[in-house]
This record gives structure tokens, C-alpha cells and sequence, in this order.
């Protein structure tokens, strides 16, 4: 199994949570030093609580179940003001 399909598996054990929110998420890219790139859609991308929600949720969920993964960002994801 590729990283892609590890993320992609990752992602899959929170994506429901994600979609019952009006939610999802997409794997733009994942870059050489192991980052993965993150679109967030839906109300994924325009919540306040998306910040939050990609910290403690997805980047967590991707990070413990592929280890070799040094970061997870979103693209389009607001800071938090």
C-alpha cells in the first residue's frame, strides 16, 4: 500500500464525522518530506471550528496511522483570528 492509500485510509475512519457536518476532505497533494496537503470542503472550509477540527480530528487520525507523515496542513483553511 502507497502513502496515498494510507492517508486515504486514515481519512476514511473520520470522514463520516466530517460528512455528518456537512463536511469533507480531499488529499491535494502529499509533497517529498512526507506532508500531506489537505482541501477542506464543504462546511469543512467555511466553519470556525475547522481549525480545531483538522488539528485534534484529521491531522491526528493521519499522523498516528502513518507514522512516516511529518505534517498535515490544509490549504484553504482560515486561521484562527
Amino acid at each position: 500500500m502507497n502513502l496515498t492509500e494510507q492517508v486515504e485510509q486514515a481519512l476514511e475512519s473520520i470522514r463520516p464525522y466530517l460528512i455528518a457536518d456537512g463536511g469533507d476532505v480531499a488529499i491535494e497533494e502529499i509533497t517529498p518530506d512526507n506532508v500531506v496537503k489537505l482541501k477542506l470542503l464543504g462546511n469543512c472550509g467555511s466553519c470556525k471550528m475547522s481549525f480545531m477540527t483538522m488539528k485534534a480530528g484529521i491531522e491526528q487520525a493521519i499522523m498516528k496511522a502513518v507514522p512516516q507523515i511529518t505534517a498535515v496542513v490544509a490549504v484553504n483553511l482560515a486561521e484562527p483570528v
